[in-house]
């Protein structure tokens, strides 16, 4: 009996401590990509792929746990599938960090852009946006506006990303000679734009639990 009722009672503070969990983890691992982006030699780029992939399986534990969560416990702050997506697309943010950081280990290009730096900062303001939504949720019910805005914010650092990947595309294939670097590079500033892009889809899944409840 003790523990249907428990099943049953709300846990609300686990699902927000899970959640906000990952959301550190991410704006750690974007953090470090600034870092990454940086680096001068080979040996500097293997050391911060290291530190980004252990945050990477943190993000991919933290998400099990939700998992977990969500199949034994029958009573959620909010519908259990919105609470899978979220997890689920912050979890793809972290794993296209790591996918960059992992791309510059292994490829080793001569030099990296600028735009790898402009887009690595504005990965880094999106998770920054991401952790101030993810504080939110607890009270959003009152306080629908204030997520609202950080997903607005979250919008425009997306499309900030896009011009950005765009115009790198532009000088790449207009400056650079070697092939192969334009490859390489392309792949690297890809996966960063694809991180912009996962951190808007966490937005957009804001906004569906706040239309919801509205």
């Amino acid at each position: 009996m003790k523990h249907l009722v428990a099943k049953l009672k709300p846990k609300e503070d686990k699902f927000f401590t899970l959640l906000r969990q990952m959301g550190e983890i991410t704006v750690s691992a974007a953090s470090l990509i600034i870092e990454c982006v940086k680096v001068s030699t080979h040996d500097d780029a293997v050391v911060y792929y290291k530190k980004i992939k252990d945050l990477e399986h943190e993000a991919d534990e933290v998400q099990t746990r939700i998992f977990e969560e969500l199949n034994n416990t029958f009573i959620t702050p909010f519908d259990r599938e919105d609470i899978n997506n979220l997890s689920s697309t912050i979890d793809d943010i972290v794993d296209l960090i790591n996918s960059c950081a992992k791309r510059i280990m292994l490829y080793n290009p001569k030099r990296m852009p600028d735009s790898a730096v402009t887009l690595a900062e504005l990965v880094k303001e999106s998770a920054d946006y991401l952790l101030m939504a993810i504080d939110e949720l607890s009270t959003f019910k009152k306080r629908p506006e204030t997520i609202k805005d950080l997903c607005t914010q979250l919008e425009i650092v997306e499309k900030k990303a896009d011009d950005v990947y765009e115009h790198f595309l532009i000088n790449l294939f207009e400056n650079e000679k070697d092939a192969v670097e334009i490859i390489k590079l392309k792949d690297i500033l890809h996966e960063l734009e694809k991180a912009a892009d996962a951190a808007q889809m966490v937005g957009k899944t804001l906004k569906i639990v706040i239309i919801k409840f509205a």
